[in-house]
């Protein structure tokens, strides 16, 4: 006994050191909020589709979820003939595996994987680091293969390292060039970005959402209708 616990104690200060990792920061998510699904859809075509694509959220699926005209369509995909098809990239996955190492992943279900509190700090946790191919690390995805697509809207931060028994840990990053928007302004846009996509993940939550709240108040009601008929049953069973 006296062995085990001595063994925790000395395991502890390790994984002290590995959960000292980038805190994940919480977005307002509001998937049924059409003008930040809006606007995270308008980064998300300026910065990200370029690289990654949605190929489970068809085109026509997103002008009716989001209520945009043909018109709002064409200028947000002035390559389209026709607004058919899903969210595709026109990277070839060689060219990318050349460029960044890797071949750059679908975003269908990326949000579903990591969750909205990953994604969200993700994007805003990028630092200088002159020893990586972009000049960019991440605080939360370590040695990361992508550029920080969002660095002229943020600016640039570095990070502040600490040793913790003897591994260098970072403590917190700080900004040491202001971006073309406000950390604040940054942030709003982060979370639209991020809304888009936790919507993207599973375009059918809309829906499934609203009727769910109308299949509960039919299990309420018939949950009432059964017990009265219960109660009609045995009245006389004594």
């Amino acid at each position: 006994m006296r062995k085990l616990i001595l063994a925790f104690l000395l395991l502890c200060p390790v994984w002290a050191a590995a959960e000292l990792g980038a805190p994940l920061q919480q977005p307002d998510i509001d998937v049924f909020d059409k003008q930040s699904l809006r606007r995270g859809l308008k980064t998300y075509v300026d910065r990200c589709l370029g690289c990654h694509s949605l190929k489970h959220l068809r085109y026509r699926r997103l002008q009716q979820d989001l209520e945009l005209s043909d018109e709002e369509m064409q200028a947000l995909f002035p390559h389209l003939e026709r607004i058919i098809g899903t969210m595709t990239t026109a990277m070839d996955p060689k060219d990318a595996k050349a460029w960044f190492g890797v071949a750059t992943p679908d975003l269908s279900e990326r949000v579903r994987a990591l969750g909205t509190d990953w994604l969200y700090t993700y994007l805003r946790t990028f630092y200088k680091d002159d020893k990586r191919p972009f000049g960019v690390n991440n605080w939360v995805f370590k040695d990361v293969a992508m550029p920080h697509v969002l660095w002229d809207l943020q600016g640039e931060q570095e990070a502040v390292i600490v040793e913790i028994n003897g591994n260098p840990v970072i403590q917190k990053l700080e900004p040491v060039k202001p971006g073309e928007i406000s950390p604040r302004e940054f942030d709003r846009l982060v979370a639209d970005l991020v809304n888009f996509m936790a919507y993207a993940a599973e375009p059918a939550q809309l829906k499934r959402v609203k009727i769910g709240k109308y299949v509960i108040l039919f299990l309420l009601v018939l949950a009432f209708v059964s017990w009265r008929l219960k109660k009609a049953y045995w009245k006389d069973v004594h």
